[in-house]
């Protein structure tokens, strides 16, 4: 079973490249929204340089793009 544990930006968003989400735009200050063309979904990611995504974060994306923490953990 695979643990959630902060992560870094970078790591986040090549997680959302593998489930085919893609940079749309920036948002309001310092976070990104990444959308999923096949089904619109949009997700705003934190882009804090320098400071891990929290878990409770992490936790929030995944239920969003609809994946168990297994997949999400498991698609490095």
């Amino acid at each position: 079973m695979a643990r959630l544990t902060e992560m870094t930006y970078l790591e986040v968003t090549r997680r959302l490249q593998i489930f085919g989400f893609r940079f749309y735009r920036q948002g309001k200050g310092s976070h990104e929204l990444w959308v999923r063309d096949e089904d619109s979904v949009v997700i705003p990611v934190p882009n804090h340089r320098g400071k891990s995504i929290r878990k409770g974060t992490i936790r929030a994306i995944i239920r969003e793009i609809n994946v168990t923490v297994e997949e999400f953990m498991d698609s490095w």
